[in-house]
């Protein structure tokens, strides 16, 4: 966002999946307009009474919507928002392309559509890494994961695909980065002092090839024509 738009403004952000409203919270407190959209009635919950002990500043500059992120043509009007973010929600849903059409038809012109996905292209490299064979062989032929975290059943994308599809929904890919290039192995929390160095080395192998091709997330940026 920093990159691509002037220092200081103001910006309509719509937050497609809350999770636990740390994005949306801080680009309130950055003085941006930000509506969330999430399915889970507890998780609205939850993120309001984190947004109560806000100043009421910031409390005004967020609006949480209870809703899923596929009917946003219910929601809002063409051309909303400047930033749509989209992040760990693709890997939830069975059918992307008709979200993501939703989601561009709500950007203005010169918008930014944000999105972090599953790696199809890495599913291999974690149970490999651990010595499971069968799983790591199974991989290179399935788009599907499970969350380490949760338990659940994740699907992949592969960046190939998502370049065509954002190309074809009028908000072609302008630049993608690898999110999780050596930390996407369960039990990898990092603290204390060690905590700045992982995240210098995760930021540049995130923006240099080949490392970010093999990185457990992507996270790829498009730009709305017109």
């Amino acid at each position: 966002m920093a990159a691509r738009f002037p220092v200081g403004r103001r910006l309509r952000v719509l937050d497609v999946g809350l999770a636990h409203g740390t994005q949306a919270l801080r680009l309130a407190r950055a003085g941006h307009e930000v509506t969330a959209l999430e399915a889970d009635a507890s998780t609205v919950a939850a993120v309001r009474t984190a947004l109560a002990a806000e100043p009421a500043g910031i409390r005004e500059r967020v609006r949480l919507i209870e809703g899923d992120g596929r009917d946003t043509g219910v929601h809002f009007t063409p051309g909303a928002f400047d930033v749509v973010l989209c992040h760990g929600v693709l890997m939830r849903v069975e059918e992307p392309d008709p979200l993501l059409a939703g989601l561009a038809r709500v950007l203005a012109p010169g918008g930014l559509l944000s999105l972090v996905v599953r790696n199809a292209d890495a599913l291999a490299l974690r149970p490999g890494l651990a010595g499971d064979w069968d799983a790591a062989l199974t991989a290179f032929d399935s788009p599907y994961c499970v969350d380490p975290s949760s338990g659940a059943r994740l699907r992949a994308d592969r960046r190939e695909t998502l370049t065509a599809t954002l190309a074809g929904i009028g908000a072609p890919l302008r630049a993608w980065y690898g999110v999780r290039v050596f930390t996407d192995r369960p039990g990898q929390a990092v603290q204390g002092p060690a905590l700045d160095a992982v995240l210098a080395a995760e930021e540049r192998a995130g923006r240099t090839d080949p490392y970010r091709a093999v990185a457990g997330l992507l996270h790829l940026c498009g730009v709305r024509g017109g």
